[in-house]
């Protein structure tokens, strides 16, 4: 990673609030900032209130997160950024982040690491807290605390708040736009891994992130809930992922043993009934059958 190269800050836009442009605003002072709209308006800057040096991709369409994070790198490489923190339009990272996350990355870079990927421990009080890192194991997934202040060798991070060593993309790709949402996160960090490449949690820095929309709970636990389409997303990319064989086996075994435990909780704690499940098995068809992109239609 070159010396005295600039942070790049890549934000994904989906029918922003006046919160979401007030946060772009602020981290144009830390880097290249690029803000991606996906929202099937196109607007520009001065309609948006985004500020003359935030630079705006606006799609006019609903492209999906995959295509946009892959439009925000190449606008800050062609920048010449080294690195850049990917962030959804509600993620609230603090000056922490922004500042030692990509210290660390450099750092380690700098040190001969081959990194990919950093990412911080996202928080969700909805969900019970801070959420722990993970591995990918046999029989079920190791969950790691976030404890500590040495980055822990993960498996698995999250896009938002994450910081992505640029020197790595060409070795890895972009992201898979096929998926559109929903594993494009996780599908990249197989790859990354594949490829040799480390991911590092970072447990003592945290980003206050909500995962989908209000939870469910379900005999005591809750459980991130989302619309019928994203449910569709989510059985769809799981089974075509499940069919990749470059994905981790022990991942895939995971996957299959929790597809029926969520099929049963959209047929049974969320309304309406009848759609989840059929979105659902509408996604599980379209991944078998190699049906990819977005839904059209819907």
């Amino acid at each position: 990673m070159a010396n005295g190269s600039p942070l790049g800050i890549v934000v994904v836009y989906y029918h922003p609030d006046e919160h979401c442009v007030q946060r772009a605003n602020s981290f144009a002072d830390s880097g290249v900032c690029v803000v991606v709209d996906n929202t099937e308006q196109a607007c520009s800057k001065r309609e948006l209130g985004l500020r003359e040096k935030v630079q705006l991709i606006s799609n006019g369409a609903n492209l999906g997160i995959a295509t946009a994070l892959n439009q925000g790198v190449r606008a800050v490489h062609d920048a010449g950024c080294d690195c850049v923190l990917l962030f959804d339009q509600d993620s609230e990272p603090s000056g922490e982040l922004l500042n030692e996350l990509p210290r660390m990355l450099r750092a380690e870079a700098a040190a001969g690491r081959r990194v990919a990927l950093m990412g911080p421990a996202y928080e969700d009080a909805r969900l019970g807290g801070v959420t722990p890192f993970v591995r990918f194991g046999f029989p079920a997934l190791q969950r790691i605390a976030p404890v500590g202040t040495l980055p822990l060798q993960v498996d698995f991070l999250i896009t938002s708040g994450s910081c992505l060593n640029l020197a790595a993309w060409p070795a890895i790709g972009p992201m898979d736009e096929s998926l559109f949402i929903d594993f494009v996160d996780l599908e990249w960090c197989a790859r990354a891994r594949r490829a040799g490449f480390d991911l590092l949690g970072v447990p003592h820095i945290r980003l206050r992130h909500s995962l989908g929309g209000d939870p469910v709970r379900v005999l005591g636990r809750a459980y991130p809930s989302h619309s019928p389409l994203r449910h569709y997303y989510l059985f769809r990319n799981a089974v075509n992922l499940i069919g990749r064989g470059y994905m981790p086996w022990t991942w895939k075994w995971t996957e299959l043993v929790k597809m029926p435990f969520r099929l049963v909780i959209y047929g049974v704690w969320l309304k309406p009934r009848t759609a989840h499940v059929k979105m659902a098995f509408l996604g599980i068809w379209h991944g078998l059958t190699g049906h990819m992109g977005a839904l059209r239609g819907r």
